[in-house]
């Protein structure tokens, strides 16, 4: 009986050890295996074109996203409304338009009354009328944009300690709105009552670029809009941006005080003429009055004038830097 299952058990061990070697080693001869190693190249194949259609996809976003804000700040148009708003002044048009009329009346009495010359003083209307009001809007815009930039990265920061703490964007933009420096806190208030009217934060931010015409106002925007759309962690970027437009105002301020020795340089130049014919009209009152008192004088100091101002005007321009 033993001997009889001894060979049994052989038998039944050596069909075990066919099978195992046919499960194993036949696949390597028919191509399975192969076809299954090909199988899985084209799955990893077709899971990396996905991921990089993914990636393509969102930079053609990101793109269409830059060339709508773009072609939006292409399109505005400055009007009066808008250069009052930019100057962080509440005045009506008729305002303006009154205002315009004293000064240029004021001015144009002064003129007359000093001159006696009734061109003199129309031409001290015209300016008045219509030349001090826009200096002084441009005045008020520099200074508000100055301020507006300097505050603008300790908003943003604001917005992004409230989002890693999971507040939600909006409320972020209300504490900006309540807590920030002029000119930051109304211009912040002003997103939030565009999006209670009904207007979504990317178009009301993008409306926060027309009043304040700056890179860093771009900057933002570009990184709001580019959120809503596309999607992304808007901590961080707003955290980079953050970076950024300290780096910017470094930079800025580097440059200035880097350039103020032309700057003194070229105020000196400029004031040097006009010293020295105050000296010599002190002096000498009947050789420096020929030049306004002879018509080869007059021709000599309009070309001064001109040559003067050219010289300027080069000088400002070489050492002013736009970032």
């Amino acid at each position: 009986m033993g001997a009889v299952n001894l060979p049994v058990a052989a038998g039944l061990a050596a069909l075990a050890a066919g099978a195992v070697a046919y499960a194993v080693i036949l696949p390597l001869f028919s191509g399975e295996r192969r076809a299954a190693q090909r199988l899985k190249t084209v799955s990893a194949s077709a899971s990396a074109a996905a991921t990089r259609g993914v990636a393509v996809n969102r930079r053609e976003q990101v793109a269409k996203t830059l060339d709508d804000i773009e072609a939006k700040g292409r399109g505005t148009k400055v009007t009066l409304e808008l250069k009052i708003a930019r100057a962080g002044l509440s005045w009506s048009k008729r305002t303006y338009h009154t205002v315009s009329a004293v000064l240029g009346l004021v001015l144009g009495l002064v003129i007359l009354t000093m001159t006696e010359n009734p061109v003199a003083g129309l031409g001290g209307a015209f300016a008045g009328g219509i030349g001090l009001p826009l200096l002084l809007l441009k005045h008020l815009r520099k200074r508000r944009i100055n301020k507006f930039v300097l505050e603008l990265p300790n908003a943003v920061d604001v917005v992004v300690r409230g989002i890693k703490t999971g507040i939600p964007v909006n409320d972020c933009f209300r504490i900006v709105s309540r807590e920030a420096e002029e000119p930051v806190r109304s211009e912040f208030r002003q997103i939030i009552e565009a999006q209670t009217m009904g207007l979504s934060l990317s178009e009301s931010v993008t409306r926060l670029y027309d009043r304040v015409p700056v890179p860093e106002v771009n900057f933002f925007a570009i990184v709001i809009n580019i959120q809503q759309q596309s999607g992304g962690n808007l901590s961080e970027a707003l955290n980079n941006l953050s970076r950024v437009l300290r780096e910017r105002r470094k930079m800025a301020a580097k440059v200035q005080a880097m350039s103020m020795e032309a700057k003194a340089s070229g105020g000196i130049i400029a004031c040097l003429p006009f010293l020295v014919a105050g000296i010599t009209y002190i002096t000498s009152p009947e050789y420096i009055s020929m030049l306004w008192t002879t018509d080869v004088g007059k021709i000599a100091l309009a070309g001064s004038a001109v040559w003067m101002s050219m010289g300027i005007f080069t000088m400002k321009k070489m050492i002013h830097f736009d970032f």
